[in-house]
């Protein structure tokens, strides 16, 4: 509360910059929620219009036009979106970050923060909704296929979507906050990132244990410890909120002072 009443005095000061210039990017952050509110919603909707009608027998021609259609599109987009943001944020990084204003260097902090808020929410929608959904699909229907309607949409798309946003998180903290290019990249930020982006490769695990056993679809199951302890690496983002509240603290004098 300190530090929030210290940087309302700055911005509301004649000297320095008002709220809206460090609020430069958020129509960015409300646009990536909407897309991915719009994304998951769609994929909601193809779920429930399609998955008992075409998605029950993986060896009926229906499912190959509705589900692997699906699944071969997001499998082709996702390495294209992937390279595209990553290519970007690398390639158009500044050589030298050394100089930069105490002003602008907040600035980025807050189009920092909105990177994490993009990227949590990505990963809330993956590790509730449809991660709920694919325990409550497969305690009722016996999977005869490991790309089941629930696992196109949890494996192949909202896990890729938001290891996505999470590199992209990690590569704008890198390559746009000194500090980072000073001291090195974020422990929390690494541990938040590369967390939940294993349980990806821990889908393979998964997927052979229940070709080779029965299991109960209940995530205390001891082939799903993976996914539970890897997604608790996402609780690393407090202490990265925790390293911005410092540096942020330590700019303040700076900002003060014009």
């Amino acid at each position: 509360s300190v530090i929030a009443e210290d940087f309302q005095d700055v911005s509301e000061s004649e000297a320095g910059p008002g709220i809206g210039f460090y609020l430069r990017d958020w129509p960015w952050l409300a646009l990536g929620m909407v897309f991915l509110a719009v994304l998951y919603g769609f994929a909601i909707w193809f779920q429930q219009s399609f998955g008992h009608a075409y998605g029950m027998d993986a060896h009926a021609p229906e499912f190959d036009t509705y589900f692997m259609t699906f699944l071969y599109t997001e499998l082709t987009l996702e390495p294209l979106v992937a390279i595209a943001l990553w290519g970007y944020l690398w390639f158009s990084r500044e050589e030298s970050l050394e100089g930069m204003s105490a002003q602008e260097e907040v600035r980025r902090y807050f189009s920092y923060v909105m990177w994490l808020i993009v990227y949590t929410f990505a990963v809330y929608w993956a590790a509730s909704y449809f991660a709920e959904q694919d325990a409550s699909w497969h305690q009722v229907v016996t999977r005869d296929t490991s790309f089941t309607p629930s696992h196109i949409v949890l494996f192949y798309l909202s896990f890729p979507v938001y290891i996505i946003l999470g590199v992209g998180s990690l590569l704008y903290g890198y390559t746009r906050l000194p500090i980072m290019q000073r001291e090195g990249v974020s422990v929390p930020h690494v541990l938040a990132v590369v967390g939940p982006f294993m349980i990806l490769p821990n889908v393979g695990l998964n997927e052979w244990g229940h070709a080779f056993w029965f299991m109960e679809e209940i995530f205390t199951a001891p082939l799903h410890w993976g996914f539970v302890v890897l997604g608790w690496a996402g609780l690393a983002l407090g202490g990265v909120l925790v390293q911005i509240v410092q540096r942020v603290n330590e700019l303040l004098p700076e900002l003060k002072n014009g």
